[in-house]
């Protein structure tokens, strides 16, 4: 059976190429030759083809056009002038499965063509032993964590525990990176104290669509606050969650990983997926940056609110993290845990309220300590700088301790008390 090749490839190149498919014996037939990025996504979307060959400085290809490939079903095959080597480094983080030297002649050419089929033989031997698919959680690296930190509507308390957790791990030793990708009410530039910051998550996901995203830039992107914490502002305004597409918030995370040995995610409330949507593959989906935190996280945080509706907001949300496959090691915190709204043994109640509604049976209680929280926003810093006595910070710094030493590599020394 004959596979269908989409060709968009500038110049000479392209007549050298299609020949040189078409010399295969019927085994790859070019079924289009497309003059830009649209009628490329729009022959691959019909399932006109299985691989496409692209040239490296076709106009407006980005890694969100090679993950809309993929998620079609074409592997990419990028073509170029490799002795320049930025095309070759472009290519290959906007996500092709190959990246060749533009062929000038037909030895070159059939060359090519055979790299291709090895991809192609490649996938097809993975499917046929029940490998997972591409977008399958995979193991990741000993190496740079991520920890992202979620909880249902009702402001539970997710960015106190994002700063304050992140503040922790420092304090520690750790490289650090801090990010905010809540695009709804995102603040961590603010409760940190960094008031006239652009957004950074925005530039570091524009970089990584471009495939220009690297350890220096995203280093420059994210200041150091403190020693070994980084932070990653980000959008200033709810109606920008389009600038944050997921095929570019996953090349960030990845390149978070090499920057810092724990990245914090401080993640929006919302978990709904866009099913009507979903037919338009295109479409861009409002909750991409959280579902893609969530996906790539090693541990998730899951904060909810000490009072009888935040308990309850919290049951039903662990119960959509499990539907949706997410969050699959998880650490369950409590926050704002008081007598007033729990009654006389407000920390039991809320544990029995867990265990039987829920089944969960460990969980971190942060007690409510509004003066000292109060303190830190007013100051923009951390409760470690400005009350570390508080018992609000003790919980925080014992989550800290947890998340460090559940997934490091290696036997490292517990985080500060």
């Amino acid at each position: 059976m004959s596979v269908g090749v989409l060709c968009a490839v500038h110049g000479s190149a392209e007549s050298i190429i299609v020949q040189a498919f078409e010399r295969t014996g019927g085994r790859l037939s070019v079924t289009r030759r497309c003059a830009d990025l649209t009628e490329l996504l729009a022959a691959a979307e019909a399932g006109l083809g299985r691989l496409a060959v692209v040239s490296g400085d076709l106009d407006l290809l980005d890694r969100e056009a090679v993950d809309l490939l993929h998620r079609a079903g074409v592997r990419v095959v990028g073509v170029g002038d490799l002795s320049r080597p930025w095309i070759g480094e472009r290519l290959a983080a906007l996500g092709a499965d190959l990246v060749v030297m533009e062929p000038h002649d037909e030895d070159a050419a059939g060359s090519v063509v055979r790299e291709a089929l090895a991809i192609l033989d490649a996938a097809s031997t993975s499917q046929a032993a029940g490998a997972p698919p591409d977008d399958a959680p995979v193991v990741r690296p000993a190496a740079g964590l991520v920890v992202a930190v979620w909880g249902p509507t009702g402001a539970p308390g997710r960015t106190t525990v994002a700063v304050n957790v992140a503040a922790e791990l420092a304090a520690a030793g750790r490289r650090t990176l801090l990010v905010d990708a809540d695009t709804y009410g995102g603040c961590v530039a603010q409760v940190v104290g960094m008031l006239d910051e652009a957004p950074g998550i925005a530039a570091a996901a524009r970089a990584a669509g471009q495939g220009t995203l690297d350890l220096v830039t995203l280093a420059r992107l994210t200041p150091l606050i403190s020693p070994d914490l980084r932070v990653l502002s980000g959008i200033s305004r709810a109606d920008r969650w389009a600038e944050l597409p997921s095929s570019s918030l996953e090349s960030v995370w990845g390149v978070a990983r090499s920057l810092a040995e724990w990245t914090v995610i401080d993640c929006g409330f919302n978990l709904e997926q866009d099913e009507l949507l979903s037919y338009d593959t295109r479409a861009p989906s409002r909750n991409a940056a959280t579902l893609s935190a969530l996906e790539a996280a090693d541990v998730v945080l899951v904060v909810g609110s000490g009072d009888p509706v935040g308990v309850q907001r919290l049951v039903r949300g662990l119960s959509e993290l499990t539907e949706l496959g997410l969050g699959g090691t998880r650490i369950v915190m409590v926050n704002r845990v008081r007598a007033s709204v729990a009654g006389a043994h407000p920390g039991e109640a809320v544990q029995q309220a867990l265990a039987r509604y829920a089944g969960v049976t460990d969980v971190h209680l942060v007690p409510d300590d509004r003066p000292s929280l109060d303190a830190a926003l007013l100051e923009a810093r951390t409760l470690r700088e400005v009350a570390p006595g508080s018992p609000a910070r003790r919980a925080l710094a014992a989550v800290a301790v947890q998340v460090d030493s559940m997934l490091a590599p290696v036997a490292r020394p517990a985080v500060a008390g």
